[in-house]
């Protein structure tokens, strides 16, 4: 009788803390909302509305009805029109399309003879999802009317998988790792910075320092940056060495973009620490936005494949940017100037996490 009471008393102290803790209450019922109406609504692996090129060489009316055929069955959207089939191929470069089709001017002879696909299907095989669905363009039967007046069934793209011919899965998962365990760590680190500070009985001695708000900041960041430059260095030579993964664009541009998005994870964490208390609560918050992250900013789930408010919600998040950014440098061999549009989303959050974070903690000493 004695045991079950005092393990009552333990269970209703419990209880007591877990109700005067409001942060921690709050995510036992908003972290499950929140994550399951999020990701039900925007996670979607049957995947549609690929970003795609057209670079139709033929002009006929065969071909202008071959790409209407392709965009009605929804797995592609023509965003871009361009004259040959390299500028298609910059294109996928550059990140700016996902698929392109390639119709070459004997397109009429070449659908009379049935003896090959008429037309070609270029896809960025960077992303393993782009590159399946693409596939699966590929291999659809779309009815066209040939020279006769009966319709043809038949496969009328033959494809060409750019920058992973060999599709091997890692090729196209170890690049965009780097962004993914950058930011479990990197966050984690300054999530608990000023926390722990605080539970130590630090942060009264810093601040009766002559050191400046901003100062503390930055000094909290710097020794992260190192290591997350460390980390980077690591993963690319075990992806390089280990799994024999192609790195085709500038290594210094590369380290570049990786430094830039290290301060913005960096950043991140560091405002999570002036939102928290204890550094269990900084845990949860870390996981909180580590699993929005990881879910869709296209290293698990097409991001072509959720609606348009989960992709105006996901450009929000740096790791989206990054895997672009690390697709493109390590796989595509494109250039900081070619994907900057991506470069300059990590600095913008960067800027105001930091100063956001500043204001905060110069409100909470006051």
């Amino acid at each position: 009788m004695n045991f079950w009471r005092r393990t009552l008393a333990i269970a209703t102290k419990e209880v007591r803390q877990l109700r005067r803790d409001r942060f921690t209450a709050g995510m036992i019922v908003g972290l499950p909302v929140i994550q399951l109406m999020l990701f039900g609504y925007a996670i979607n692996t049957d995947v549609r509305h690929l970003r795609a090129g057209v670079a139709d060489e033929a002009n006929t009316q065969l071909s202008r009805r071959l790409v209407d055929d392709a965009e009605a069955s929804q797995v592609i959207d023509i965003v871009t029109r361009v004259d040959t089939p390299r500028a298609l191929e910059e294109l996928l470069r550059d990140g700016k399309i996902a698929v392109g089709i390639a119709i070459p001017r004997d397109f009429e002879r070449r659908l009379a003879l049935r003896d090959r696909a008429p037309a070609q299907l270029l896809i960025d095989g960077s992303d393993p999802a782009v590159s399946m669905a693409a596939r699966g363009l590929a291999n659809f039967p779309i009815a066209v009317r040939a020279l006769s007046a009966d319709p043809v069934s038949k496969s009328s793209f033959e494809p060409r998988a750019f920058y992973n011919p060999e599709r091997r899965s890692a090729v196209q998962i170890v690049p965009a790792l780097i962004g993914v365990i950058l930011t479990m760590t990197m966050v984690l680190f300054t999530a608990t910075a000023i926390v722990r500070e605080r539970e130590r009985g630090n942060l009264e001695l810093l601040i009766n320092t002559p050191v400046r708000t901003t100062e503390l900041m930055l000094g909290k960041i710097l020794p992260f940056v190192a290591i997350g430059m460390v980390q980077t260095t690591l993963i690319l030579g075990i992806g390089r060495f280990v799994f024999d993964v192609p790195i085709v664009g500038n290594l210094f541009e590369l380290y570049v973009a990786a430094l830039v998005f290290v301060a913005s994870a960096l950043s991140l964490g560091l405002l999570f620490s002036t939102l928290v208390s204890t550094q269990m609560q900084a845990f949860q918050l870390t996981f909180m936005t580590f699993l929005p992250q990881i879910l869709m900013s296209g290293f698990m789930f097409p991001f072509d494949g959720m609606p348009r408010p989960a992709q105006i919600f996901a450009e929000i998040m740096p790791l989206t940017h990054f895997v672009r950014l690390v697709r493109g440098l390590i796989l595509r061999g494109a250039s900081l100037a070619d994907v900057k549009g991506e470069l300059w989303p990590l600095m913008l959050f960067f800027a105001v996490t930091v100063t956001i974070a500043i204001k905060r903690f110069r409100k909470r000493l006051d």
